[in-house]
């Protein structure tokens, strides 16, 4: 099972929210990465936004794009709910998530290195 290994960092600075949940990377530097990070006044399309948003949740949960669409369908395959709804179950659902919930964990990145 593979995960991401890259810097945390500079996502979290793209994304806009502290992924190591001591919002250091924010404060030091509340910009994106990169040369044009400081300057970037250009309006994102409503693709872009629906996508930093899905980015935003994989990040957050750890997950890694087929683990999150494999979530993604087996939330549509639910009969209650909204589609939507069904999806932030089944990732609040999952053990990690619990763990960390539970405080036994600094964040959710921490339990993968157990």
């Amino acid at each position: 099972m593979s995960r991401y290994t890259g810097p945390t960092w500079k996502v979290s600075r793209r994304l806009g929210l502290s992924l190591s949940g001591t919002g250091k990377e924010l404060a030091r530097r509340p910009y994106a990465p990169g040369d044009h990070g400081p300057n970037s006044r250009r309006k994102i399309s409503e693709y872009g936004t629906q996508l930093r948003e899905k980015q935003k949740l994989r990040l957050m949960y750890g997950l890694n794009e087929r683990q999150f669409r494999n979530l993604f369908v087996r939330a549509g395959k639910i009969t209650e709910g909204t589609h939507g709804d069904n999806l932030m179950i089944l990732l609040e659902q999952r053990l990690d998530n619990v763990v960390f919930r539970l405080g036994l964990a600094t964040t959710r990145l921490r339990l993968v290195s157990w």
